[in-house]
């Protein structure tokens, strides 16, 4: 009977039909990711009209409960803590951002008590759910930095993490590359502490909305920033991944790093979009009404005018990505000091070798339009089959974790040492810090 109905075309065809979906939904990551593949909603109405200030109520963080219900007695040391609750209770939702006056460091402390020095932060009535590491590239941007602080320390505060913010400076004059920068302090960071997420943070960007959670998709990269100001506060294309993003160690790793080779503004974060598609994960995000961020209005940075090669690496990303990350970073780090708001890093990562070779302006400008069309057109190809294996790389982003079993980070190896001048007379910004 089985035979008789298989020789059915019909029936042929459904069951054909029922393998061909079965497959896709598991390819495609579940029912999680294929709805996802049909379009994204824009998630729960926020009213950004009705906003917070970011340090209300910010005592009953670091005085409660941990379950928002008051005050609480000191912890019993020999006692472990309970874990905090899964979504804090101290979120606030739409935060008032405003870029009127810097705050100075010194308010910003006053304003943080519970921040140790190096930036880190852990809540004093439970345990954490996740480590996250916030590592921010930087060069003579001290008026931003000044911002970011002043609203991410409360940010990560009510959402009941334990955090270390890492601020990496590029020594020297030669072209700020951002995707080098980040290498070096996931590296960096992961020799203090096992980190469970790494959030690579652009130093202008400032969140809107601390339901925005800083904690990694364990499945996938997540890129938080998909609604900027910048943008008319909607995602600019698919596969955009630029301003703030999320890893986990093991994700960072995957897909080697960022990449080493983009000197200048512009181009990493497509590579690092590709290298996401190319080492087989997809890219996560929050609803477009959650993942808000209001950007500090700057002028064009003096060395980090836009990379006129940028083109001509994405096209050899497919070709390159297993070489060129993680494995093959080279830098010499000149200083490390805990600061009492983040830990600084000051490296020297070399310049842009093919810095002599560059075109004109003129020449770049008349090239823009078709490389810009071509790079979309690129971007959106579908998965090739015949895909690299993913590279075995040899060196460990987890070590061995030091501390007490509550996850607490060992004293760095120099703590104070003095700020080292590099070329060019360029020193780090956290040299004036007390």
């Amino acid at each position: 009977m089985l035979r008789r109905l298989l020789e059915r075309p019909c029936s042929l065809a459904l069951l054909v039909g029922c393998q061909f979906a079965f497959v896709a939904y598991f390819s495609l990551g579940g029912f999680r990711n294929l709805t996802a593949l049909f379009g994204r909603p824009a998630g729960p109405a926020v009213d950004y009209s009705r906003t917070h200030d970011v340090y209300a109520n910010l005592s009953r963080v670091g005085g409660g409960t941990g379950n928002g219900n008051g005050p609480a007695a000191t912890p019993d040391p020999a006692r472990p803590l309970p874990f905090c609750p899964e979504r804090s209770p101290f979120l606030v939702g739409p935060l008032a951002v405003s870029f009127s006056r810097a705050p100075s460091l010194e308010r910003i402390r006053a304003l943080n008590p519970g921040v140790r020095r190096g930036g880190r932060y852990r809540p004093p009535q439970c345990e954490s759910r996740s480590r996250t590491a916030v590592i921010v590239p930087h060069r003579n941007r001290e008026g931003h930095l000044g911002h970011l602080l002043y609203y991410l320390h409360p940010f990560l505060q009510r959402q009941q993490l334990h955090y270390g913010i890492y601020v990496v400076h590029q020594a020297g004059n030669c072209t700020f590359n951002r995707a080098k920068l980040l290498n070096v302090g996931v590296k960096e960071a992961l020799k203090d502490e096992d980190w469970d997420c790494l959030f690579l943070h652009d130093v202008d960007l400032i969140p809107e909305n601390d339901h925005n959670l800083y904690t990694c998709d364990p499945w996938n990269p997540k890129h938080a920033s998909v609604a900027m100001n910048k943008f008319g506060y909607s995602l600019p294309y698919p596969q955009y991944f630029g301003g703030v993003s999320a890893l986990t160690p093991d994700q960072y790793m995957k897909i080697n790093g960022f990449p080493n080779e983009y000197w200048g503004w512009g181009g990493e974060d497509d590579d690092i979009a590709t290298r996401v598609r190319l080492a087989g994960m997809k890219i996560s995000r929050p609803p477009v009404s959650i993942g808000h961020y209001k950007m500090v209005k700057h002028k064009s940075d003096k060395g980090n005018e836009e990379n006129p090669h940028r083109f001509d690496l994405l096209v050899r990303t497919q070709r390159t990505w297993t070489q060129d990350g993680m494995n093959s970073l080279s830098y010499a780090l000149l200083a490390r000091e805990l600061l009492p708001l983040y830990t600084n890093l000051t490296a020297d990562i070399g310049c842009d070798p093919r810095a002599r070779a560059r075109p004109g302006a003129a020449a770049g400008a008349a090239a823009g339009a078709a490389a810009s069309r071509f790079r979309q057109e690129m971007l959106r190809k579908a998965p090739r089959e015949d895909l690299p294996a993913l590279l075995p790389l040899p060196l460990s982003l987890s070590p061995p974790r030091r501390g007490d079993n509550n996850g607490s980070a060992a004293a760095p190896r120099r703590e104070g040492t003095a700020t080292v001048t590099a070329r060019g007379g360029n020193q780090s910004v956290a040299s004036a810090l007390p």
